[in-house]
Protein backbone atom coordinates (compact mmCIF):
# COMPACT_ATOMS: atom_id res chain seq x y z
CA UNK A 1 0.00 0.00 0.00
CA UNK A 2 3.04 2.42 0.95
CA UNK A 3 4.98 1.38 -2.43
CA UNK A 4 1.12 1.93 -3.84
CA UNK A 5 0.99 5.78 -2.83
CA UNK A 6 4.66 6.68 -3.80
CA UNK A 7 4.07 4.88 -7.10
CA UNK A 8 1.18 6.68 -8.56
CA UNK A 9 2.45 9.63 -9.66
CA UNK A 10 5.74 8.50 -10.80
CA UNK A 11 3.26 6.37 -13.06
CA UNK A 12 1.41 9.31 -13.65
CA UNK A 13 5.02 10.75 -15.06
CA UNK A 14 5.69 7.60 -16.99
CA UNK A 15 2.50 8.44 -18.86
CA UNK A 16 3.11 11.55 -19.72
CA UNK A 17 6.54 11.37 -21.03
CA UNK A 18 4.91 8.16 -23.06
CA UNK A 19 1.98 9.92 -24.21
CA UNK A 20 3.24 13.65 -24.70
CA UNK A 21 6.99 13.69 -24.91
CA UNK A 22 7.13 10.74 -27.30
CA UNK A 23 3.71 10.48 -29.12
CA UNK A 24 3.83 13.09 -31.86
CA UNK A 25 0.11 13.47 -32.56
CA UNK A 26 -0.18 13.91 -28.86
CA UNK A 27 2.73 16.43 -29.11
CA UNK A 28 1.27 18.14 -31.95
CA UNK A 29 -1.74 18.76 -30.03
CA UNK A 30 -0.73 20.18 -27.32
CA UNK A 31 2.04 22.95 -28.47
CA UNK A 32 -0.53 23.84 -31.55
CA UNK A 33 -2.13 26.24 -29.51
CA UNK A 34 1.30 27.85 -28.43
CA UNK A 35 0.77 29.44 -32.19
CA UNK A 36 -1.70 32.14 -30.80
CA UNK A 37 -0.37 32.56 -27.77
CA UNK A 38 0.00 36.40 -27.25
CA UNK A 39 3.74 35.82 -25.27
CA UNK A 40 5.43 33.36 -28.28
CA UNK A 41 4.13 35.78 -30.83
CA UNK A 42 5.78 38.86 -29.09
CA UNK A 43 8.45 36.32 -28.71
CA UNK A 44 8.41 35.09 -32.25
CA UNK A 45 8.09 38.97 -33.86
CA UNK A 46 10.66 40.38 -31.57
CA UNK A 47 13.49 37.22 -32.66
CA UNK A 48 12.48 37.71 -36.26
CA UNK A 49 12.74 41.47 -36.37
CA UNK A 50 16.09 40.68 -34.59
CA UNK A 51 17.60 38.69 -37.97
CA UNK A 52 16.48 40.70 -40.11
CA UNK A 53 17.43 44.64 -38.51
CA UNK A 54 20.96 43.24 -38.06
CA UNK A 55 21.63 43.01 -41.93
CA UNK A 56 20.27 46.99 -42.73
CA UNK A 57 22.57 49.40 -41.32
CA UNK A 58 21.22 52.76 -41.17
CA UNK A 59 23.95 55.02 -40.55
CA UNK A 60 26.39 53.28 -43.04
CA UNK A 61 23.72 53.21 -45.69
CA UNK A 62 23.51 56.89 -44.99
CA UNK A 63 27.03 57.37 -44.74
CA UNK A 64 27.37 55.48 -48.56
CA UNK A 65 24.47 58.12 -49.65
CA UNK A 66 26.58 60.93 -48.74
CA UNK A 67 29.42 60.23 -50.31
CA UNK A 68 28.28 59.50 -53.61
CA UNK A 69 25.60 62.84 -53.59
CA UNK A 70 29.19 64.58 -52.51
CA UNK A 71 31.08 62.99 -55.49
CA UNK A 72 28.06 64.16 -57.53
CA UNK A 73 28.68 68.01 -56.34
CA UNK A 74 26.04 67.90 -53.32
CA UNK A 75 28.02 70.67 -51.09
CA UNK A 76 29.68 69.08 -47.97
CA UNK A 77 26.80 70.85 -45.77
CA UNK A 78 23.77 69.30 -47.28
CA UNK A 79 26.03 65.86 -47.60
CA UNK A 80 26.18 65.91 -43.46
CA UNK A 81 22.63 66.79 -43.01
CA UNK A 82 22.37 63.73 -45.54
CA UNK A 83 24.60 61.43 -42.82
CA UNK A 84 22.82 62.37 -39.88
CA UNK A 85 19.28 60.95 -41.26
CA UNK A 86 21.08 57.49 -40.34
CA UNK A 87 19.11 56.66 -37.05
CA UNK A 88 15.98 57.87 -39.11
CA UNK A 89 16.83 55.15 -41.77
CA UNK A 90 17.36 52.67 -39.02
CA UNK A 91 14.28 53.32 -36.85
CA UNK A 92 11.91 53.61 -40.13
CA UNK A 93 13.56 50.00 -41.33
CA UNK A 94 12.64 48.59 -38.00
CA UNK A 95 9.33 49.79 -38.14
CA UNK A 96 8.87 48.52 -41.30
CA UNK A 97 10.28 44.93 -40.46
CA UNK A 98 8.26 44.87 -36.85
CA UNK A 99 4.87 45.67 -39.06
CA UNK A 100 5.92 43.20 -41.33
CA UNK A 101 6.60 40.56 -38.80
CA UNK A 102 4.10 41.02 -36.91
CA UNK A 103 1.43 40.71 -39.99
CA UNK A 104 2.92 37.41 -40.56
CA UNK A 105 3.31 35.93 -36.81
CA UNK A 106 -0.56 37.12 -36.42
CA UNK A 107 -2.07 35.43 -39.42
CA UNK A 108 -2.49 31.87 -39.72
CA UNK A 109 0.59 31.70 -41.68
CA UNK A 110 2.55 31.79 -38.63
CA UNK A 111 0.15 29.13 -37.10
CA UNK A 112 0.69 26.59 -40.06
CA UNK A 113 4.43 27.10 -39.90
CA UNK A 114 4.40 26.75 -36.18
CA UNK A 115 2.32 23.11 -36.17
CA UNK A 116 4.27 22.34 -39.56
CA UNK A 117 7.80 22.84 -38.14
CA UNK A 118 6.42 21.39 -34.56
CA UNK A 119 5.53 18.00 -36.16
CA UNK A 120 8.84 17.56 -37.77
CA UNK A 121 10.83 18.58 -34.65
CA UNK A 122 8.75 15.99 -32.65
CA UNK A 123 12.25 13.67 -33.65
CA UNK A 124 14.54 16.20 -32.05
CA UNK A 125 11.85 16.61 -28.66
CA UNK A 126 12.77 12.75 -28.40
CA UNK A 127 15.92 13.21 -29.00
CA UNK A 128 16.11 15.44 -26.24
CA UNK A 129 14.62 13.38 -23.52
CA UNK A 130 15.95 10.10 -24.78
CA UNK A 131 19.28 11.03 -26.84
CA UNK A 132 17.31 9.00 -30.04
CA UNK A 133 16.57 11.46 -32.96
CA UNK A 134 16.66 14.48 -34.72
CA UNK A 135 14.14 17.16 -36.31
CA UNK A 136 13.65 20.94 -36.38
CA UNK A 137 14.61 21.66 -33.56
CA UNK A 138 18.04 21.94 -31.99
CA UNK A 139 19.27 20.33 -28.87
CA UNK A 140 22.26 21.26 -28.08
CA UNK A 141 24.11 21.58 -24.22
CA UNK A 142 20.06 21.50 -22.68
CA UNK A 143 19.15 23.87 -25.09
CA UNK A 144 16.31 23.73 -27.45
CA UNK A 145 15.46 25.90 -30.11
CA UNK A 146 13.06 25.99 -32.79
CA UNK A 147 14.14 27.01 -36.04
CA UNK A 148 11.97 30.19 -37.21
CA UNK A 149 13.54 30.44 -40.49
CA UNK A 150 10.64 30.01 -42.92
CA UNK A 151 9.17 32.63 -41.18
CA UNK A 152 12.13 34.93 -41.57
CA UNK A 153 11.98 33.84 -45.45
CA UNK A 154 8.50 35.35 -45.55
CA UNK A 155 8.71 38.68 -43.57
CA UNK A 156 11.87 39.11 -46.46
CA UNK A 157 9.89 38.77 -49.37
CA UNK A 158 7.54 41.16 -47.80
CA UNK A 159 10.28 43.65 -47.17
CA UNK A 160 11.63 43.05 -50.29
CA UNK A 161 8.18 43.25 -52.22
CA UNK A 162 8.26 46.81 -50.20
CA UNK A 163 11.27 48.47 -51.72
CA UNK A 164 13.73 47.22 -48.76
CA UNK A 165 16.31 46.41 -51.09
CA UNK A 166 18.71 45.26 -48.05
CA UNK A 167 16.63 42.55 -46.56
CA UNK A 168 17.16 40.63 -49.78
CA UNK A 169 21.30 39.83 -48.05
CA UNK A 170 19.72 38.17 -45.06
CA UNK A 171 21.47 34.80 -44.61
CA UNK A 172 19.74 31.89 -43.70
CA UNK A 173 21.36 31.76 -40.22
CA UNK A 174 20.77 33.26 -36.95
CA UNK A 175 17.10 32.33 -37.32
CA UNK A 176 17.09 30.38 -33.86
CA UNK A 177 14.24 31.15 -31.19
CA UNK A 178 15.07 29.26 -28.26
CA UNK A 179 12.52 27.75 -26.23
CA UNK A 180 13.73 25.93 -23.25
CA UNK A 181 16.87 25.41 -21.49
CA UNK A 182 18.09 23.00 -18.63
CA UNK A 183 21.52 22.24 -17.39
CA UNK A 184 19.83 19.02 -16.18
CA UNK A 185 18.18 17.83 -19.36
CA UNK A 186 21.30 15.41 -19.97
CA UNK A 187 20.65 14.12 -16.80
CA UNK A 188 16.81 13.64 -17.43
CA UNK A 189 17.65 11.15 -20.23
CA UNK A 190 18.37 8.24 -18.59
CA UNK A 191 15.40 8.51 -16.55
CA UNK A 192 12.82 9.48 -19.30
CA UNK A 193 14.63 6.63 -21.51
CA UNK A 194 13.66 4.48 -18.36
CA UNK A 195 9.96 5.73 -17.88
CA UNK A 196 9.59 5.16 -22.03
CA UNK A 197 10.35 1.34 -21.64
CA UNK A 198 8.55 0.82 -17.98
CA UNK A 199 5.59 3.08 -19.26
CA UNK A 200 3.17 1.24 -20.91
CA UNK A 201 3.11 -1.49 -17.67
CA UNK A 202 3.98 0.38 -15.25
CA UNK A 203 0.66 1.92 -14.54
CA UNK A 204 -1.19 -1.12 -14.55
CA UNK A 205 1.73 -2.30 -11.85
CA UNK A 206 0.62 0.01 -9.79
CA UNK A 207 -2.71 -0.68 -9.84
CA UNK A 208 -1.99 -4.40 -9.50
CA UNK A 209 0.53 -3.27 -6.25
CA UNK A 210 -2.80 -1.98 -5.06
CA UNK A 211 -4.87 -4.50 -5.46
CA UNK A 212 -2.44 -6.77 -3.93
CA UNK A 213 -2.45 -4.49 -0.67
CA UNK A 214 -6.04 -4.18 -0.32
CA UNK A 215 -7.09 -7.81 -0.86
CA UNK A 216 -4.19 -8.73 1.43
CA UNK A 217 -5.15 -6.55 4.59
CA UNK A 218 -7.35 -7.58 7.18
CA UNK A 219 -9.98 -4.62 6.86
CA UNK A 220 -10.21 -4.25 3.19
CA UNK A 221 -12.76 -1.46 3.29
CA UNK A 222 -10.71 0.71 5.56
CA UNK A 223 -7.23 -0.30 3.17
CA UNK A 224 -8.65 1.01 -0.13
CA UNK A 225 -9.81 4.07 1.68
CA UNK A 226 -5.70 4.76 3.05
CA UNK A 227 -4.41 3.71 -0.26
CA UNK A 228 -6.73 6.10 -2.09
CA UNK A 229 -6.25 8.88 0.65
CA UNK A 230 -2.00 7.99 0.35
CA UNK A 231 -1.88 8.30 -2.86
CA UNK A 232 -3.78 11.42 -3.56
CA UNK A 233 -2.02 12.77 -1.08
CA UNK A 234 1.06 11.86 -2.65
CA UNK A 235 -0.28 13.25 -6.14
CA UNK A 236 -0.94 16.51 -4.53
CA UNK A 237 2.53 16.77 -3.22
CA UNK A 238 4.54 16.27 -6.75
CA UNK A 239 1.63 18.73 -8.11
CA UNK A 240 2.96 21.32 -5.11
CA UNK A 241 6.70 20.40 -6.36
CA UNK A 242 5.89 21.22 -9.89
CA UNK A 243 4.62 24.57 -8.75
CA UNK A 244 7.86 25.44 -7.01
CA UNK A 245 9.90 24.13 -9.93
CA UNK A 246 8.00 26.37 -12.42
CA UNK A 247 8.38 29.30 -10.51
CA UNK A 248 12.39 28.51 -9.80
CA UNK A 249 12.97 27.99 -13.60
CA UNK A 250 11.36 31.25 -14.33
CA UNK A 251 13.56 33.06 -11.62
CA UNK A 252 16.58 31.58 -13.14
CA UNK A 253 16.17 31.80 -16.84
CA UNK A 254 20.00 32.01 -19.09
CA UNK A 255 20.23 34.67 -20.89
CA UNK A 256 19.53 32.31 -23.70
CA UNK A 257 15.88 32.43 -23.28
CA UNK A 258 14.82 35.63 -25.30
CA UNK A 259 11.50 35.88 -23.50
CA UNK A 260 10.20 34.76 -19.72
CA UNK A 261 6.54 35.31 -20.73
CA UNK A 262 7.41 32.85 -23.66
CA UNK A 263 9.14 30.17 -21.73
CA UNK A 264 6.28 30.24 -19.40
CA UNK A 265 3.96 29.57 -21.88
CA UNK A 266 6.48 26.66 -22.91
CA UNK A 267 6.47 24.96 -19.75
CA UNK A 268 2.82 25.56 -18.60
CA UNK A 269 1.83 23.94 -22.47
CA UNK A 270 4.27 21.13 -22.12
CA UNK A 271 2.95 20.11 -18.16
CA UNK A 272 -0.48 20.54 -19.33
CA UNK A 273 -1.62 17.55 -19.13
CA UNK A 274 0.36 15.98 -16.52
CA UNK A 275 -0.75 18.64 -14.17
CA UNK A 276 -4.46 17.43 -15.43
CA UNK A 277 -3.25 13.85 -14.74
CA UNK A 278 -2.38 14.36 -11.35
CA UNK A 279 -5.38 16.81 -10.26
CA UNK A 280 -7.61 13.90 -11.36
CA UNK A 281 -5.29 11.37 -9.50
CA UNK A 282 -6.26 13.77 -6.04
CA UNK A 283 -9.66 13.52 -6.95
CA UNK A 284 -10.10 9.65 -7.40
CA UNK A 285 -8.59 8.88 -4.41
CA UNK A 286 -10.50 11.59 -2.29
CA UNK A 287 -14.03 10.01 -4.22
CA UNK A 288 -12.85 6.14 -3.67
CA UNK A 289 -12.11 6.82 -0.14
CA UNK A 290 -15.38 8.88 0.14
CA UNK A 291 -16.92 5.64 -1.25
CA UNK A 292 -14.99 3.19 0.91
CA UNK A 293 -16.35 5.34 3.77
CA UNK A 294 -19.96 5.31 2.66
CA UNK A 295 -20.36 1.94 2.38
CA UNK A 296 -18.92 1.09 5.81
CA UNK A 297 -20.13 0.52 9.58
CA UNK A 298 -20.11 4.20 10.56
CA UNK A 299 -23.03 6.14 11.98
CA UNK A 300 -23.29 8.11 9.49
CA UNK A 301 -22.89 5.82 6.34
CA UNK A 302 -25.58 3.73 8.05
CA UNK A 303 -27.55 6.93 8.56
CA UNK A 304 -27.43 7.76 4.59
CA UNK A 305 -28.29 4.09 3.52
CA UNK A 306 -31.21 4.15 6.04
CA UNK A 307 -32.53 7.70 4.57
CA UNK A 308 -31.80 6.76 1.00
CA UNK A 309 -33.74 2.80 1.12
CA UNK A 310 -36.56 5.18 2.92
CA UNK A 311 -37.25 7.27 0.60
CA UNK A 312 -37.09 4.81 -2.08
CA UNK A 313 -39.43 2.54 -0.12
CA UNK A 314 -41.80 6.01 0.31
CA UNK A 315 -41.91 6.33 -3.59
CA UNK A 316 -42.71 2.77 -3.85
CA UNK A 317 -45.73 2.82 -2.02
CA UNK A 318 -46.61 6.30 -3.71
CA UNK A 319 -46.05 4.22 -6.65
CA UNK A 320 -47.97 1.25 -5.86
CA UNK A 321 -51.22 3.31 -4.47
CA UNK A 322 -51.23 4.58 -8.34
CA UNK A 323 -51.13 0.87 -9.82
CA UNK A 324 -47.48 1.98 -10.72
CA UNK A 325 -44.81 -1.05 -10.82
CA UNK A 326 -42.70 -2.65 -11.79
CA UNK A 327 -43.51 -6.05 -11.78
CA UNK A 328 -40.70 -9.26 -12.01
CA UNK A 329 -37.89 -6.51 -12.86
CA UNK A 330 -38.55 -4.69 -9.35
CA UNK A 331 -38.71 -8.13 -7.87
CA UNK A 332 -35.57 -9.60 -9.09
CA UNK A 333 -33.58 -6.19 -8.75
CA UNK A 334 -34.72 -7.00 -4.93
CA UNK A 335 -33.52 -10.38 -5.10
CA UNK A 336 -30.17 -9.33 -6.70
CA UNK A 337 -29.72 -5.74 -5.71
CA UNK A 338 -26.13 -6.46 -4.02
CA UNK A 339 -24.25 -8.46 -7.06
CA UNK A 340 -26.51 -5.58 -9.73
CA UNK A 341 -24.43 -2.85 -7.28
CA UNK A 342 -21.36 -4.69 -7.70
CA UNK A 343 -22.09 -4.98 -11.41
CA UNK A 344 -22.09 -1.41 -11.60
CA UNK A 345 -19.63 -0.43 -9.88
CA UNK A 346 -17.22 -2.40 -12.10
CA UNK A 347 -18.63 -1.31 -14.98
CA UNK A 348 -17.82 2.20 -13.60
CA UNK A 349 -14.04 0.90 -13.04
CA UNK A 350 -14.16 -0.46 -16.26
CA UNK A 351 -15.04 2.40 -18.41
CA UNK A 352 -12.76 4.70 -16.89
CA UNK A 353 -9.64 2.58 -17.00
CA UNK A 354 -10.46 2.48 -20.81
CA UNK A 355 -11.35 6.13 -21.33
CA UNK A 356 -8.60 8.06 -23.19
CA UNK A 357 -7.05 10.27 -20.41
CA UNK A 358 -9.71 11.40 -18.15
CA UNK A 359 -10.22 14.26 -16.05
CA UNK A 360 -11.67 15.61 -13.28
CA UNK A 361 -14.92 15.98 -15.19
CA UNK A 362 -14.99 12.40 -16.33
CA UNK A 363 -14.98 11.75 -13.04
CA UNK A 364 -17.70 13.47 -11.64
CA UNK A 365 -19.38 12.21 -15.05
CA UNK A 366 -19.00 8.90 -14.19
CA UNK A 367 -19.70 8.99 -10.28
CA UNK A 368 -23.14 10.91 -11.10
CA UNK A 369 -23.88 7.58 -13.49
CA UNK A 370 -23.32 5.21 -11.17
CA UNK A 371 -24.95 7.39 -8.66
CA UNK A 372 -28.36 7.51 -10.53
CA UNK A 373 -28.18 3.81 -11.28
CA UNK A 374 -27.85 3.34 -7.95
CA UNK A 375 -30.45 5.55 -7.03
CA UNK A 376 -32.66 3.42 -10.10
CA UNK A 377 -31.68 0.53 -8.32
CA UNK A 378 -33.19 1.70 -5.16
CA UNK A 379 -36.15 2.03 -6.32
CA UNK A 380 -36.82 -1.11 -7.99
CA UNK A 381 -35.36 -3.06 -5.34
CA UNK A 382 -38.11 -0.83 -2.90
CA UNK A 383 -40.78 -1.35 -5.54
CA UNK A 384 -39.94 -4.95 -5.58
CA UNK A 385 -40.43 -5.58 -1.58
CA UNK A 386 -43.73 -3.41 -1.87
CA UNK A 387 -44.92 -5.59 -4.24
CA UNK A 388 -43.66 -9.15 -2.30
CA UNK A 389 -47.06 -10.30 -0.25
CA UNK A 390 -46.22 -10.80 3.60
CA UNK A 391 -46.20 -14.01 4.75
CA UNK A 392 -49.21 -15.54 7.21
CA UNK A 393 -48.85 -15.33 10.52
CA UNK A 394 -48.50 -18.95 12.63
CA UNK A 395 -51.88 -19.97 14.25
CA UNK A 396 -52.37 -18.10 17.64
CA UNK A 397 -50.22 -15.45 16.91
CA UNK A 398 -51.69 -11.98 17.71
CA UNK A 399 -50.49 -9.17 15.60
CA UNK A 400 -47.21 -7.20 15.80
CA UNK A 401 -46.08 -3.79 16.13
CA UNK A 402 -44.28 -4.43 12.26
CA UNK A 403 -47.99 -5.97 10.78
CA UNK A 404 -49.97 -2.97 12.66
CA UNK A 405 -47.55 -0.66 11.00
CA UNK A 406 -48.00 -2.49 7.49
Amino acid sequence: MVLTCILVPVALLATWVHDIALDTDRYVSTVSPLASDPAIQDAAVHRITEAVGAKVNGPQAAADIADWLQSQGLPPRAAGAVKALGPQIDSAVDQAVTRAATRVVRSNVFETVWTTANRAAHQAVVHALTGEGRGAFEVQDGTVTLDVGTAVERVKKELVDAGISPAAKIPDVDKQMVLFQSDQLAKARKGAHLLDVVGNWFPVLVVVLGAAGVLLARHRRRALARTALGAAFACLVVAIGLVVARRYYLDHLPPQVQSRAAAAAVFDTLLRFLKVSLRTAVVLGVVVALGAYLVGPGRLPVAVRGASDHTADSAARWAAARHITTGRAGTWAHTYRRSLTLAALLVVVLVFALWNHPTVLTILLLVLVLLAVLAALALMAASGRAATPTPPSPPGSGPSADDSRA
